[in-house]
């Protein structure tokens, strides 16, 4: 949005809208809009991109290849300048030395094993089976869906993903804890598909100590109130007594579960970037449900 010249350093310092502004709320929405519309129309496309594979024209058989692996990997498509001087970029700037193919892998045929520095020099390692056939891409994207581009895939698979997988892993029923957990573990799942990867926090051991330390102590407190408890009801005292050490019981399972479900979720996601999915690729309708 803006800059200015930090003569200390000598470097430009740019300055963009805070996450939370109405301008930058609009513009996600509008990007969540297209990204939902392409439902109607990605299996046209799939389809389209798979003639594609087997056209006499070179460029045609490329940019069906391309948007076939940014629609299956959800990879970026990359452009002159996320490369710059660094050499790291997406989908369309790749040389033959980060791809390897093989006629055989394992159990699977035709495999092609990507190995490149993406955004933010986080290395992309992955091994992908392919079905055995041979500033354009989005222009061609926009003949055949308004407002498609390469990056639409990225956000209708992430979000897809995530739909599928809290699906799978949440029900109703659930508490508040169970459901951030389930949502969280769904979200591990996209960002491993967008390769959403960090370093394990330097903070992180001393966090989960702490965190662990919290666990035992709610863990006594709990041994002790079922005690209490029990000694309550074979002593025979009064219903209101024994409700509330009953409630009190409770209270502290509850407690003890949120906390235990607190160190799973940071265990589970200490090298994922969850925050990067969460702002730029999932839904806000899915989260929202």
């Amino acid at each position: 949005m803006a800059g200015q010249l930090d003569r200390e350093h000598a470097e430009l310092l740019r300055h963009t809208l805070h996450a939370s502004s109405k301008l930058k709320g609009e513009k996600d929405w509008e990007k969540y809009e297209v990204a939902r519309r392409l439902s109607s129309y990605v299996d046209q496309i799939r389809s389209q991109y798979y003639q594609d594979m087997d056209s006499k024209e070179m460029l045609i058989r490329q940019r069906a290849t391309a948007l076939y692996f940014i629609d299956k990997l959800a990879l970026r498509a990359g452009n002159e300048k996320v490369a710059g001087d660094s050499g790291h970029g997406g989908l369309l700037l790749l040389r033959v030395e980060h791809l390897t193919l093989h006629r055989h892998l394992g159990e699977d045929e035709y495999v092609v094993e990507f190995d490149f520095l993406g955004k933010d020099s986080i290395r992309y390692c992955s091994r992908v089976p392919v079905v055995k056939r041979t500033s354009t891409l989005n222009k061609y994207l926009s003949s055949l869906m308004p407002g498609l581009t390469a990056k639409v895939f990225r956000t209708y698979n992430a979000s897809i993903t995530l739909q599928k997988r809290l699906a799978e892993l949440s029900c109703k029923s659930d508490g508040q804890a169970e459901k951030l957990l389930a949502y969280n573990r769904a979200n591990c799942v996209v960002a491993v598909l967008c390769n959403h990867q960090r370093a394990e926090p330097k903070s992180f051991e001393r966090s989960m100590a702490s965190l662990q330390t919290k666990i035992n102590s709610k863990t006594q407190e709990l041994a002790q109130a079922k005690t209490a408890e029990t000694g309550q009801m074979k002593g025979q005292g009064l219903h209101i007594d024994v409700e509330k050490k009953r409630k009190a019981t409770r209270r502290l399972e509850d407690q003890l579960l949120n906390l235990n479900i607190q160190a799973t979720d940071r265990e589970e996601g200490k090298q994922i970037a969850l925050g990067t999915s969460k702002l730029n690729y999932l839904d806000p309708h899915l989260t929202f449900a």
